[in-house]
């Protein structure tokens, strides 16, 4: 038979575990801060819109869990946003040097003014892929730094 202090430090023992354990899960579903550094604007003209995707599907077409507008002054500008649950995500952004609200193309769908996607993702014969642009946004945050072509 066990005596009643040993089922108590036993019933102890578990109990921290248990708290342990669940502080380690509650800790990593905190929300994290992305920091964002754009650099290479060759025109200190208009602004950036940027959007931030939580999944391929979304990247390839739908709707961003996160947008801005950043204003550009100079050859490079930043962007902090905060709250992000922990996940993979990508950013997509374009430069509207002109100031119309949208990525100007010519005839063919081809952009006409810079643009660019996390991880400096190559965009060859067509948009940058998800798996060339997602990264990781965890507790701790993320920084990304994007140069605009």
């Amino acid at each position: 038979m066990i005596s009643r202090t040993t089922r108590l430090a036993l019933l102890t023992a578990g109990l921290l575990s248990f708290a342990v354990v669940n502080a380690g899960r509650a800790q990593a579903q905190e929300p994290g801060d992305l920091s964002v550094t754009f650099s290479g604007l060759t025109a200190p003209t208009g602004a950036l819109y940027v959007g931030v995707y939580d999944s391929e599907a979304a990247f390839g077409g739908g709707k961003p869990v996160a947008g801005e507008r950043v204003a550009v002054n100079g050859a490079t500008a930043s962007l902090t946003l905060s709250g992000l649950k922990p996940g993979r995500y990508a950013i997509k952004v374009f430069h509207d040097i002109d100031g119309d609200g949208r990525m100007n193309t010519n005839p063919y769908g081809i952009p006409l003014e810079p643009y660019a996607a996390s991880n400096n993702a190559p965009a060859n014969m067509g948009p940058p892929r998800w798996s060339d642009a997602v990264f990781d946004v965890t507790a701790e945050g993320a920084v990304q730094d994007i140069t605009i072509q």
